[in-house]
């Protein structure tokens, strides 16, 4: 059995910080909601690691 954990399906989705030190707002991912690592002004499409993960699949396999 593979006990690999750097696959994001079997991750959860990063909590925000919270409290003095939680850094810049963070934007939502536009699929599924979830917070993302990019600040809220990054401009484009944000998605959270997960979401960012399968969309990489989706496309390196639409040949």
């Amino acid at each position: 059995m593979d006990d690999r954990t750097d696959d994001p399906t079997r991750a959860t989705h990063p909590a925000r910080p919270h409290g003095d030190d939680a850094g810049p707002p963070y934007a939502d991912c536009v699929l599924c909601g979830e917070p993302t690592e990019y600040p809220a002004s990054r401009p484009g499409a944000t998605l959270c690691p997960v979401c960012e993960w399968q969309e990489a699949q989706r496309t390196a396999c639409s040949g």
